[in-house]
């Protein structure tokens, strides 16, 4: 694969050319962006995925969803429709994608929507909510956010990285200085002050940047539909677990510590799981999967015994209070 990899190189090179040259015209207003008079939070990064946008997304949900009407707005990755699209309660993976559907699940009273055109989907929105968060759209420079959020993951930071396919970067990394705030994310949980330094100084923030690390918070306990259990149940029990995330090492690091026991099965990101793959899993009497992958696994919820863990974004070293002020000076909560 790495030899694979750098044989393609060239092809980085093309690929990085084009979306500078992209970035450049929207920069000098050839290609024109479209700002907004509320607030738009923007959720993305530069590489193709696993930095943890979901679970940004809903902390910053926690934030806000008590004072304000607020609205997701996804493209809905891996739907098989097109357009704007409304997620309610009762849609399907296949119709809303993955992870508006969990959103919406989560949170049944805010308004979640995809669209793969944002500018269309904002104009849909804007009369229902006075704050819009899209998720995943750094790369979409047809909406001029008013807060740009980058997340980077402690193991894979983009200035480490190369431009596809040769590595995981979608735009090259200068693309870094339209970021509002850098969040590096899936830190480890003894990451000392001197590794925090460190990494500040490879990232090299603009004066305006603020720079903040998180680390992912497992919860206690697992669910379904139907049930809340204890992660303590899943002790002295063989269970599979089914991952369809760009890196489930950290969950399986974290399983493993627990000391349970399981045999793993991973599938690449977002994967639409098929007939054979669902009646092969229907095999396994207990099933431990992510919030996200849940939603794609309701095929096998009522033959097997499926939970999953929730996982959320948990600000390091007492930052948490940091970060929720500068977000809301953004939306005017906080002068």
């Amino acid at each position: 694969m790495n030899f694979l990899r750098k044989l393609l190189f060239p092809f980085s090179l093309l690929y990085g050319g084009i979306t500078a040259l992209r970035n450049f015209l929207y920069n000098k207003g050839f290609l024109k962006s479209k700002s907004y008079d509320f607030p738009v939070i923007c959720v993305g990064n530069l590489s193709t995925g696993g930095t943890g946008k979901s679970p940004m997304i809903e902390l910053l949900i926690s934030f806000l969803k008590d004072n304000h009407k607020i609205a997701v707005l996804s493209r809905g990755y891996k739907r098989k429709t097109s357009g704007y699209r409304e997620v309610i309660t009762t849609s399907s993976v296949e119709d809303v994608g993955d992870e508006p559907l969990q959103f919406k699940k989560k949170y049944p009273d805010i308004t979640v929507a995809v669209c793969e055109d944002r500018q269309t989907g904002i104009e849909k929105l804007k009369s229902m909510a006075d704050v819009v968060l899209l998720d995943d759209a750094f790369q979409h420079r047809k909406v001029k956010a008013s807060l740009n959020i980058l997340l980077t993951s402690f193991d894979e930071l983009y200035m480490n990285d190369c431009m596809l396919p040769t590595g995981n970067l979608r735009e090259p990394k200068f693309g870094a200085k339209r970021a509002d705030v850098i969040v590096v994310t899936k830190c480890p949980e003894n990451i000392s002050d001197s590794t925090m330094e460190a990494i500040k100084r490879k990232l090299k923030p603009k004066p305006h940047q603020e720079i903040y690390f998180s680390k992912i918070g497992y919860a206690s306990e697992i669910k379904n539909t139907k049930e809340e259990k204890p992660l303590s149940y899943l002790k002295n029990q063989e269970f599979l677990l089914v991952t369809g995330i760009a890196n489930p090492k950290p969950l399986v690091e974290f399983l493993k510590n627990e000391g349970l026991n399981f045999e793993e099965k991973s599938f690449p990101d977002h994967h639409n799981f098929t007939t054979s793959e669902i009646e092969a899993l229907k095999k396994h009497p207990l099933i431990l999967t992510t919030e996200k992958d849940f939603m794609r696994l309701q095929p096998i919820a009522n033959t097997t015994k499926i939970y999953y863990l929730p996982i959320k974004t948990i600000l390091l070293y007492e930052a948490g209070s940091s970060f929720k002020k500068r977000i809301g000076r953004e939306v005017k909560l906080e002068k």
